[in-house]
């Protein structure tokens, strides 16, 4: 299922992007302990495609999805 979040990052002039937390609707708040991976994919899950961000949350490994829209959502 593809949720939508909003993310706090920080953007570089030389282009990247290095998200840093994740936002919920309901207003709670995850750091993102670690970036694993950053790659253009395909989420096999929820439909969508973009630069996916390997993260370690909380221990576990999630994907952080950036699509072309600019919209940021969760697999």
């Amino acid at each position: 299922m593809k949720t939508r979040v909003d993310v706090v990052c920080v953007h570089f002039k030389d282009g990247h992007i290095k998200p840093l937390e994740i936002v919920w609707d309901d207003g709670r708040r995850f750091s993102i302990d670690q970036i694993l991976n950053i790659m253009p994919a395909a989420s096999m899950k929820s439909g969508g495609v973009g630069m996916r961000y390997t993260c370690i949350i909380h221990s576990h490994k999630r994907y952080l999805f950036l699509e072309e829209n600019h919209r940021w959502f969760v697999e």
